[in-house]
C-alpha cells in the first residue's frame, strides 16, 4: 500500500482492511496488559496519523510493515504519556466498604506523617474548591489537572479571556482559603 491509497478513500477496502488489521496486531503485541482493552482506539488513532501524514504529502512512498510498527509504538506512547500527565482523583469520597472501590495497601517505604499531612492538604483543597462558585471551580479544577488555559477555554466552551480571568481569581482564592485554614505555600 502506498500514500496514495491512503489519499484516496475511494480506492478498493481491501486494503484499509489489511492496514487496519496490521495496526492492531502491531497495537496489540506492544500492549501493556493494562491498556490491551483500548488496542482496537489505538489503533484507529495510529490510522489517524498515517492520514495525516498522506495529508502533508509524502509522495509515493510505501508504507511498509516497519513503518506501520512505528507508527503503532508512537501511538500507544501517546496515549501512555496522556494517562499518567491527566490522573483524575474524585471530589467524592468513596465508599471504604464498597467492594468495587480501589484499596491501597501501605508501602513499607511509607512515611505515616508525611501521608497524613498530604491527606489534610487534600481535603483543605476539596474544601476549597467546594466553596468556589461553579465556574470558577470548574476552570481551576482543569488548570490544576494540567490543561493550559486555552485548552480550558476550548473544553468549556468560554472565551479565553474569561477563562484566563477565573483561573488566575480561582487560585488566588484557593490560597486564600487555604492560608486559612494553615496551609501556607
Amino acid at each position: 500500500m502506498t500514500v496514495e491509497d491512503v489519499r484516496d478513500p475511494s480506492s478498493a477496502d481491501a486494503p484499509w482492511i489489511s492496514m487496519r488489521a496490521a495496526l492492531v496486531r502491531a497495537v496489540r503485541r506492544q500492549c501493556p496488559r493494562w491498556l490491551s482493552d483500548h488496542a482496537e482506539d489505538l489503533a484507529q488513532a495510529a490510522l489517524v496519523k498515517i492520514m495525516a501524514a498522506a495529508d502533508t504529502g509524502e509522495g509515493n512512498r510505501t508504507l511498509s510493515s516497519f513503518y506501520l510498527y512505528r507508527v503503532a509504538h508512537s501511538a500507544l506512547v501517546d496515549e501512555i504519556r496522556r494517562r499518567q500527565r491527566r490522573r483524575e482523583v474524585s471530589l467524592v469520597d468513596e465508599d471504604p466498604d464498597d467492594e468495587r472501590s480501589v484499596r491501597i495497601e501501605p508501602r513499607a517505604d511509607a512515611d505515616p506523617e508525611r501521608d497524613a499531612s498530604m491527606q489534610q492538604l487534600g481535603e483543605a483543597v476539596r474544601a476549597c474548591l467546594l466553596a468556589m462558585g461553579a465556574d470558577r471551580r470548574q476552570a481551576v479544577m482543569l488548570h490544576l489537572q494540567g490543561h493550559s488555559v486555552p485548552e480550558t477555554a476550548r473544553l468549556l466552551g468560554w472565551p479565553a479571556k474569561r477563562t484566563e480571568n477565573l483561573v488566575y481569581r480561582g487560585l488566588g482564592d484557593l490560597r486564600r482559603c487555604l492560608t486559612t485554614k494553615g496551609h501556607t505555600p
